[in-house]
């Protein structure tokens, strides 16, 4: 039962559902221009994306390793799953976990290809998905160590994710999936940044380049806050490009815990003593509640 439990929070299986909320929102505004929803293409779609997210998790577990072991400020969000170490499960559990999960995505991509037919576009989005995922963990690239992870997996998350579950029945972009999609990239790479706050003595330790190591952590808590605020600012922007209010409203109810977030960080960096729970726990709620409003919202009308 133990390694078991081991096993489930190896996968960190409370992050697969900001990928559900995505490919939801991306199959939402399909459903609000009109496109019928395949239901056997929806779920086969989810599964396959969230296959390629937990090959993600395990690979990252597994090269992670060492430096995960000597974090002292983890989190549920951030510092790895703390489950691989001395009495724990072995390190090559991770890359197993990767391994079979990957296969699982391979096996679904030739079921998507035969059930939905999906166009070039489509399977541009579905190998940049792979791509972007696989190689935010892998070396040489790495993208998690080299400062430019936190850009790449944001437009992997708010907009690759969303846009493949749209192309499924679109079969072509469309400027609402942009303007909704957007400005949640910024919000990602906000959260990140504020994931990287707890991280960032043992990242620098370790040599992990992440954006917050490269730029420093005061310039990484302005480039937090700016985010955050200009997120905002692009929803408001969207109702003079043609978003409906009905929309957009609902993603501005999480403005509130958007200033909230902001003013623990200049607490933080006045020298307040930080609750690293709570506030990673902020930076993730910010950005689902925003994501998942705008899915409901295209859902329902």
């Amino acid at each position: 039962m133990d390694t078991f439990i081991l096993l489930i929070r190896l996968a960190r299986p409370h992050f697969l559902f900001g990928g559900i909320v995505l490919y939801v929102l991306g199959t939402g505004i399909a459903h609000y221009l009109g496109f019928v929803i395949e239901w056997d293409v929806f779920f086969i779609g989810l599964i396959w994306g969230l296959m390629v997210q937990l090959s993600t998790h395990f690979l990252n577990e597994y090269f992670d390793a060492p430096a995960d072991m000597d974090n002292k400020n983890r989190t549920p969000f951030t510092g790895g799953s703390g489950t691989i170490g001395p009495g724990k499960l072995p390190r090559a559990t991770a890359f197993w976990g990767a391994v079979t999960t990957l296969a699982v995505a391979a096996s679904l991509t030739v079921l998507l290809i035969q059930v939905a037919d999906p166009n070039p576009v489509t399977l541009l989005y579905m190998l940049l998905i792979f791509l972007a995922a696989f190689f935010y963990a892998v070396p040489p690239v790495r993208l998690e160590a080299s400062g430019y992870g936190e850009l790449t997996t944001s437009i992997l998350v708010a907009h690759l994710v969303p846009g493949f579950a749209f192309l499924l029945y679109s079969g072509e972009l469309h400027r609402l999936l942009a303007m909704s999609t957007f400005p949640l990239v910024l919000m990602s790479m906000a959260m990140l940044l504020a994931f990287e706050l707890p991280d960032f003595a043992n990242d620098f330790k370790h040599n992990k380049r992440t954006l917050m190591v490269r730029i420093g952590w005061q310039a990484g808590m302005r480039t937090h806050n700016l985010l955050i605020f200009t997120s905002f600012a692009m929803l408001t922007l969207a109702a003079f490009l043609g978003l409906p209010i009905g929309i957009i409203l609902p993603a501005l109810l999480p403005l509130p815990l958007a200033l909230l977030q902001i003013w623990n960080v200049n607490r933080i960096a006045a020298g307040a003593k930080p609750n690293w729970t709570s506030f990673t726990l902020t930076a993730v709620v910010l950005f689902f509640s925003t994501a998942y409003l705008l899915a409901v919202s295209f859902w329902i009308r």
